[in-house]
């Protein structure tokens, strides 16, 4: 089978990354800042290689996993990690964030599909699940709480509600959003559990409404996970071609994937590439080795000015 090679029965865990950064999140738990992102590759969508994918990560020293709902591979996930465990590695260093889709917003619904979770992934609770998106448009995809006539806001704080009952049962660790602009995040805050995180499209080249939301999170403690963090699929060519990052590579002996996630992580957020290759983990776990300068960073920074064209979503234009 093409993709990623299967596991060697023999290979035991390794040593987790030296220098391994963490963000805090309410309750005292931790969210390793490099994990690996579970969607949008061909490697993603095989069950076989989703399980080989897992247990490889989490083998060569990484913990955080990024999966949703969505992504229609939850069992797979559950077996590398049940694998990972069975091998040495203590469920609790594992860190899972997995989502809620707008089609099943709703209170009753969001306790339902989350038993449903649980069941698939064969796990007694899960580190972080999100709001995958503050709604989805018009009446083709109708969630249990549009039928009963609420709007996109009620939805949200109604699925909320039920995120944050679920915490304080101990069945999920903490809840977040992903891809909420400003207003959205406003209708969540005093709603019942602290907004934990908010995962959205974040690298050099992102607009200026993206960074508004990355400040204001800032501000209140709610972490940022960067999904796309090297340019997204339309603009990753783009991004890796760009000629002030391939003079950092050069500077810094590494790879220009590299120096973005490590842009990524010293702007504070956690980043979740998506690979099924064994090296590339290997090389997305190194980036902890090493340091950009604050002039450097200052450079990178300034890149969303100079550079124009890449591809982003404008959530604030969501209901």
């Amino acid at each position: 089978m093409k993709g990623t090679p299967p596991v060697p029965d023999d290979l035991v865990p390794q040593p987790r990354p030296e220098g391994e950064l963490f963000l805090e999140l309410p309750g005292g738990y931790q969210l390793p800042q490099n994990g690996i992102g579970m969607c949008c590759r061909v490697t993603a969508y095989d069950d076989v290689l989703v399980y080989r994918t897992v247990l490889w990560y989490l083998l060569l020293g990484g913990r955080h996993i990024d999966g949703a709902h969505l992504y229609l591979n939850n069992e797979a996930i559950g077996k590398g990690i049940k694998e990972a465990i069975r091998r040495g590695i203590p469920r609790d260093e594992i860190f899972l964030t997995t989502k809620i889709f707008p089609t099943h917003f709703g209170y009753d619904s969001t306790l339902s599909n989350m038993k449903n979770y649980l069941k698939e992934f064969e796990l007694e609770y899960i580190d972080l699940v999100l709001l995958h998106f503050p709604s989805v448009p018009g009446p083709v995809f109708p969630s249990p709480c549009k039928k009963e006539g609420k709007d996109a806001t009620q939805c949200r704080i109604d699925t909320w509600r039920a995120l944050s009952d679920l915490r304080e049962k101990g069945l999920i660790r903490n809840a977040g959003v992903s891809n909420f602009a400003v207003k959205h995040l406003k209708e969540l805050e005093g709603q019942g559990a602290p907004i934990a995180n908010n995962q959205i499209q974040f690298h050099p080249f992102v607009p200026p409404h993206v960074i508004e939301t990355v400040e204001y999170c800032g501000k209140r403690n709610i972490t940022i996970t960067a999904y796309s963090p090297l340019g997204g699929m339309m603009d990753k060519d783009k991004a890796l071609a760009n000629e002030v990052l391939n003079d950092l590579s050069q500077k810094y002996g590494r790879k220009v994937s590299q120096v973005m996630l490590r842009w990524a992580i010293q702007r504070s957020c956690a980043v979740i590439p998506g690979t099924g290759n064994p090296d590339h983990m290997k090389e997305n776990l190194s980036v902890y080795a090493f340091e950009l300068s604050d002039e450097d960073m200052a450079t990178t920074n300034n890149l969303k000015e100079t550079v124009a064209g890449f591809t982003h979503m404008d959530v604030r234009q969501i209901a």
